[in-house]
């Protein structure tokens, strides 16, 4: 059975992918680093393991993919917000934010990377940001981070080419998940004033993009970040 590791997946579009990959017959393996009850009735869902990872952790990571083994696909998806102006945000914040996001990445690409070289086949997807594209105000270290994070895909997906492994990412829109959860109804309202399919974005609709990239049927796609934001305007 193809083996798939969804870093951040006891909830929101984590956990949209791992069902995904699931039903596309996937054994996945669901991390979490705060969420256990979510990500523990994930997994008994799915008939597989939950490990606790702190991704920016390399040492973590690394006892994860030991306790795990080599994956056929990864998915990078945990990451952290921060909101408000670049001049208030302390030392430690930022730190935060780009160790979890970017390297978190760095942390769990270099980790599957040399199963998937030797076997010459794999695939990695990183999940960014529509943010990462064209920045967003009093969001700069998270745009920051997810810029970063496409670039890391682009240069990956070169180096790895030639040993058959894809890279390959999403761009994702503003979803209606647990990052949300700091606005009200009527700031979520306007939000759909600038997406012209005129509503958030919903887990699945990133998840089915991210089953997409992992199958076959992308077998010709590396180095591609794929926007999923209905159209959004920024």
């Amino acid at each position: 059975m193809k083996k798939a590791l969804v870093t951040g997946s006891s909830r929101g579009i984590g956990a949209a992918a791992a069902r995904a990959l699931a039903e596309d017959g996937w054994r996945v393996t669901v991390n979490y680093l705060n969420s256990r009850e979510k990500a523990e009735a994930l997994a008994a869902e799915l008939g597989t393991e939950a490990v606790r990872c702190d991704v920016s952790d390399s040492a973590q990571v690394r006892a994860m993919f030991e306790r795990v083994g080599g994956v056929d696909l990864l998915v990078s998806n945990a990451g952290i917000a921060w909101s408000g102006l670049l001049t208030d945000m302390t030392d430690a914040e930022w730190e935060r934010v780009v160790s979890v996001n970017l390297g978190g990445a760095f942390n769990c690409c270099r980790a599957a990377v040399p199963h998937m070289v030797r076997q010459k086949a794999g695939s990695i997807i990183c999940v960014s940001s529509v943010l990462g594209v064209y920045g967003g105000s009093c969001e700069t270290a998270y745009s920051a981070t997810k810029g970063a994070l496409i670039a890391f895909v682009k240069a990956l997906a070169k180096e790895l080419g030639p040993s058959g492994v894809r890279v390959n990412g999403v761009a994702p829109g503003a979803v209606d998940t647990d990052m949300l959860s700091c606005f009200s109804a009527e700031e979520k309202a306007a939000m759909t004033e600038n997406i012209y399919m005129g509503r958030l974005g919903r887990p699945e609709d990133i998840a089915r993009v991210i089953r997409f990239l992992a199958s076959g049927e992308a077998g010709y796609m590396t180095g591609q970040i794929v926007g999923v934001d209905g159209a959004m305007v920024i």
